[in-house]
């Protein structure tokens, strides 16, 4: 039929001029040629009418607009529908390909959310292991304030010592040692603790961050799994306009990554370092606790040699004032003794003199210096002698005696003195050290 209609239009009589009327790209025959009603000859009786060339032209152009508009449809409709065909196929694919990729997403985000939440209950596990030992260096800490009181107990009760024995013994260096050590104990423990208290801060951050960064990616998850179950079947899709760009403060998958990345970095960075710091205030606790115990054993040690110097020495001193007080008594016998002689020496004098004086009565040239006369004078000078004799020796006896008094004196003194020493040493202080905790209370786990 296309062909036929092209063929009568080919076929118009030649010397007819052919017009485009209208706006359709065919031309469209129109009367111009010699027929047309014009002139004199035709008016009123003529008006502007086609030639049948004319009128089959005008049909053969419309049957050729037809075939051509049809032909233009067709093909528009074809390519239409392959058009249709390959669009709906492209976005079946691309929704296809989105599809996966958010489920290759949404796996990305299971992975690290899984390694986020390991990290998490890692560093919550050992931050719990290091506030016990936090724990333990607090009990270690109130545990040193015991010995503390008992060395200065010690030193207090020492510096009533009386006389001679307010010694800087070897006791009292051990004490002094003690006493610096024990500070030095606390002053490392307080230490310890503000870093155990600055890790705990520093891993709970940490943590945060991490579990900052899983809630994130949980909810990024649950946005991207919300829209993994979208299709277009789907009750709740709609239109949203200027959702179709990239943000500005976006991230790349290597940034995103990176970032999960270094925050698992930082916690295992602050775990590895809190490891570490538990493993430091392990020894910190074995060290300080078994220098101080070493210390207290030194000290015991140094009481108990101490001691026994004094019960030796108390001992001796008793000893000697047994001697001292035979001693006396053996003087004042002796004493009593001189003092017999003494008056013995009274009647021999008193003859002596009672002799001289009655031959001073003899007459005349009886009274004659014969050797009775010499004898006589010479015994009142022996006696007066010996009571001189005796005399010097009874003060010296005396000036003993008072030595020996003086003596035991000091003695009873100096044994109430080691007696008041070996009270306070033994009794009181080797007693209350007694109390002194043991290892397992200073390495703080009780």
């Amino acid at each position: 039929m296309p062909e036929e209609v092209l063929l009568k239009a080919e076929e118009a009589p030649r010397g007819v001029p052919v017009q485009s009327l209208g706006t359709k790209e065919h031309s469209i025959p129109i009367n111009t040629g010699a027929y047309t009603a014009v002139g004199n000859p035709t008016s009123g009786y003529r008006t502007a009418k086609y030639t049948p060339e004319e009128w089959h032209q005008n049909n053969y152009s419309k049957y050729y607009q037809s075939f051509t508009d049809r032909d233009h449809a067709e093909r528009v409709q074809h390519e239409s529908k392959k058009l249709a065909n390959e669009t709906d196929a492209q976005t079946n694919r691309t929704q296809s390909d989105v599809t996966k990729k958010l489920g290759e997403r949404i796996h990305d985000i299971n992975f690290w959310k899984f390694e986020l939440n390991r990290e998490i209950e890692d560093v919550l596990a050992e931050t719990e292991l290091l506030f016990q030992q936090k724990v333990r260096l607090d009990k270690a800490l109130d545990a040193t304030e015991i010995p503390m009181m008992i060395a200065a107990d010690n030193l207090e009760c020492r510096s009533r010592r009386q006389g001679p024995d307010l010694v800087k013994d070897n006791v009292e260096i051990q004490l002094l040692k003690e006493v610096d050590l024990i500070k030095s104990v606390q002053d490392l423990l307080k230490r310890t603790i503000e870093q155990t208290e600055n890790q705990i801060r520093m891993n709970r951050d940490a943590k945060q961050n991490l579990e900052l960064d899983w809630s994130d990616k949980l909810h990024a998850y649950n946005i991207d799994d919300q829209c993994g179950r979208l299709n277009n079947q789907s009750t709740d899709i709609q239109y949203h306009h200027n959702s179709a760009k990239f943000e500005d403060n976006s991230s790349t998958p290597e940034t995103w990554a990176q970032y999960t990345h270094d925050n698992i970095v930082r916690a295992e960075r602050e775990r590895m370092a809190s490891i570490n710091l538990r493993s430091l205030i392990d020894n910190v606790l074995h060290d300080t606790s078994d220098d101080m115990r070493e210390q207290c054993n030194c000290v015991n040690e140094a009481y108990a040699k101490r001691a026994e110097e004094m019960n030796d020495a108390k001992t001796k001193l008793e000893n000697h004032l047994q001697k001292v007080l035979i001693e006396i008594g053996n003087q004042e016998k002796n004493i009593a003794m001189l003092k017999a002689a003494i008056n013995d020496k009274e009647p021999p004098m008193q003859v002596s003199h009672k002799r001289l004086h009655h031959r001073t009565y003899r007459p005349g040239v009886e009274l004659c210096r014969d050797p009775v006369q010499y004898r006589l004078v010479s015994e009142v000078g022996e006696i007066t002698q010996s009571i001189e004799s005796l005399k010097q020796r009874l003060a010296e006896a005396e000036r003993s005696l008072q030595d020996l008094m003086d003596t035991r004196m000091a003695l009873e003194k100096e044994i109430a003195v080691k007696s008041n020493s070996l009270f306070i040493d033994k009794e009181k202080s080797m007693t209350v050290r007694t109390r002194y905790p043991t290892v397992i209370k200073l390495a703080g786990y009780q």
